[in-house]
This record gives structure tokens, C-alpha cells and sequence, in this order.
């Protein structure tokens, strides 16, 4: 039954925000770094590495601590700085209050309306990571679900993204989805036990098409 809510959660009708930005997919189909279904698959490994190597130790060491832990603030801080894409800053931020908004209502109990407070209190943006983090650890679920989930989540938004802008069909998004479950592995099993401090970013490319994001001509929300 936990796992069913789990399931629920990371459902893509869940109003959290996730549906309204591709994370530089549109306009990396926009000015040509993405043209082809090969071109596809190459971003999305190297979309999802870099998500392991730069979120994955974020959620390990959040994990591990509550919002009113000392080493906490660390972690929210060093996770603020890292990110300087202006379009991903905000989206982030924006994810993380709906989320926290959210599972607020499902679990009453968890009283996570303290993890808002203590944002608040310390001027520090509640990013989906970490909220993402703190609220499913503090409702029971287990780290290795959230990890799994995580990249589930990341993976259903881009191929969503990109059925959406028209690039592929829907057969053809979720048979990529089912094969790169198989990727999975190799990235968790790579990040395993890493701290925050050893978080890396590598796909610059990714980063700078990102950038781009809000001076395109957006469709996703075209009929």
C-alpha cells in the first residue's frame, strides 16, 4: 500500500508545477541540438547522468537530516548556489512550494508545514529536491524509493515534454521510458552513498540551452 501512494505521489497529474517547464528540451529542439530520435536518446543520458551526479547526493545527505538539523542549512545553501540558471532557479522554487502545499494535505499527521516555515525563516528557496526529500522521508517512504522515483519523475517529464512539442509520438515516448529504465541502475549504483559534496555538474550544454528557455517561442501549450 505505501508503495501505491508512492505511485500516486509521483503521478504526472499531481499539480506540482513539473507539467509547465521541459528543463531546456523545448528549446534544445528550438535551435537544433536535438534533431533526430538519435539525437533524443543522447540527451536523455546525459540529461539523467548529470540529474544522478548533481541531485542524487543532494537527496542522499537531505535524507539524513531533518530541516532543523545545523548540517541542514549547509546542504540548502550549497544546493541554492549551484543553481544559476535564472529559468531553473525559479521552476525549482516553484515545484517545491506546490509540492510542500501539497503533501501537506495528504499527511496531516507529518506536520510538514514546518518545513515551510524554516525556508521562510532562513530567505532560502525550498527547492523541489530537497523538499522533495524531506517531506517523503518524513511520511515513512525509504531512500532507495525516492532515488528511483526521482528519476522516474525527471524521465516521464521530459518524454512528456517532448510527445507534447510534437517530436515523437506517444508509443514511441514510452517505449524510450521503458528502455531507459534499464539506465537506472547504472546511475544509482554510481551515486550510491554520495554526499552532497560530491555533487557534480557535467552536461554544460544542457545548462546553456536552459539559459535559452525563456526567449523561445513556447508550444507546449498549444492545441
Amino acid at each position: 500500500m505505501q508503495f501505491a501512494r508512492l505511485l500516486h505521489l509521483v503521478d504526472s497529474a499531481i499539480p506540482t508545477g513539473s507539467f509547465a517547464y521541459s528543463y531546456g528540451l523545448e528549446s534544445s529542439i528550438t535551435f537544433g541540438l536535438i534533431n533526430s530520435p538519435f539525437a533524443l536518446r543522447n540527451y536523455l543520458y546525459s540529461y539523467l547522468q548529470q540529474a544522478g551526479s548533481s541531485e542524487l547526493p543532494f537527496i542522499h545527505s537531505t535524507f539524513q537530516l531533518t530541516e532543523t538539523s545545523p548540517e541542514f542549512q549547509i546542504v540548502a545553501e550549497e544546493y541554492d548556489s549551484q543553481l544559476l540558471v535564472p529559468t531553473m532557479y525559479k521552476a525549482s522554487a516553484v515545484q517545491g512550494r506546490n509540492w510542500l502545499k501539497l503533501l501537506a494535505t495528504f499527511y496531516p499527521e507529518a506536520q510538514l508545514e514546518t518545513i515551510t516555515q524554516w525556508f521562510v525563516a532562513h530567505n532560502i528557496s525550498p527547492h523541489f529536491t530537497l523538499v522533495f526529500t524531506l517531506a517523503l522521508q518524513r511520511a515513512g517512504f525509504a531512500l532507495e524509493e525516492l532515488q528511483a522515483m526521482y528519476l522516474h519523475m525527471l524521465l516521464r517529464d521530459q518524454l512528456s515534454a517532448a510527445i507534447r512539442l510534437g517530436f515523437l509520438g506517444p508509443l514511441e515516448g514510452h517505449q524510450l521510458q521503458h528502455d531507459f529504465y534499464a539506465v537506472f541502475e547504472h546511475i544509482l549504483a554510481a551515486q550510491a552513498g554520495k554526499e552532497y559534496w560530491e555533487a557534480t555538474r557535467s552536461a554544460f550544454l544542457l545548462d546553456a540551452a536552459q539559459v535559452l528557455h525563456e526567449d523561445i517561442y513556447s508550444k507546449l501549450f498549444q492545441n
